[in-house]
């Protein structure tokens, strides 16, 4: 069986607090894109793990669908199985790649062996495997909470938006962005935001990142500000980094300004 998962760009990001648990209460908006990695899955008597394509530089025991398959083999009599992933949706770019291909790993394994799972039980093993997990499994415009993982399904439509993703050359963790944040509560709530035109976002939807990522990576915000001079409506960073979006009324040109990053144009659905 062969899935595409997809990835998503943020609209907006706060980090509201830090949590006893070591994790951080977020509040933003999760959006769908059709930029996809191809995964195919088959029964098999030996167990292969292959990952090709784009920035493929972590141990297969650290891959979130090698995770998923041992997550959902714990609770499961099911057999070894071959694993094909094709990236093409770049890590350590905020654009939630890896977690979709976990979650998307859970789903085909459900259906692949008929293992019957409802909603609720890969809902709680997509949280278990991620915080943006859960997001892709149910894979719609939601206003996010929590450490990501409480989802409010919303009615925005981006669909006829062309927009363009630019990644450099270099990626951030995570963790790293965390440590340079100081949480706070916004004055405004994103979710509220949703509520105005895409032409005013500009001037109230921020994301907490971009403040101190640009400050260490200017490259990052030079990207955004190229963005907006080739006529972006809307430019963010996505999550912490380090893929920068535009959102477009019409498709863009942006020539040569990007040649040495990773760069995807489509419309949004």
């Amino acid at each position: 069986m062969i899935v595409y998962p997809n990835c998503k760009i943020n609209l907006g990001l706060n980090v509201i607090s830090r949590r006893p648990d070591g994790f951080h209460d977020i509040e933003s908006v999760f959006y769908p894109v059709p930029w996809c990695d191809i995964l195919e899955i088959i029964p098999s008597a030996k167990g292969i793990f292959t990952f090709n394509g784009i920035n493929i530089n972590c141990p297969t025991e650290k891959n979130l669908c090698y995770k998923a398959y041992q997550l959902v083999k714990k609770q499961y009599h099911i057999p070894d199985i071959n694993v094909y992933l094709y990236k093409r949706i770049p890590f350590g770019a905020g654009l939630g790649g890896g977690s979709s291909d976990g979650a998307f790993t859970l789903t085909l394994l459900n259906e692949l062996f008929s293992l019957n799972m409802n909603e609720t039980t890969l809902l709680e093993m997509a949280s278990a495997l991620g915080s943006d997990c859960t997001f892709f499994h149910q894979n719609s415009p939601c206003f996010v909470t929590g450490r990501g993982t409480i989802l409010q399904p919303l009615t925005i439509s981006l669909k006829g938006y062309h927009i363009v993703i630019i990644k450099p050359d270099f990626a951030i963790s995570t963790q790293e962005a965390y440590r340079m944040i100081s949480p706070q509560k916004p004055s405004m709530s994103v979710r509220d935001i949703m509520d105005f035109p895409v032409s005013d976002w500009n001037k109230m939807l921020m994301n907490d990142f971009e403040t101190p990522v640009f400050a260490k990576y200017p490259q990052i915000g030079q990207i955004k500000e190229i963005l907006y001079q080739k006529g972006a409506v809307y430019s963010s960073m996505s999550g912490s980094g380090s893929a920068v979006y535009g959102l477009f009324r019409k498709e863009p040109e942006i020539g040569n300004n990007f040649q040495d990053c990773i760069t995807w144009k489509g419309c949004l659905l």
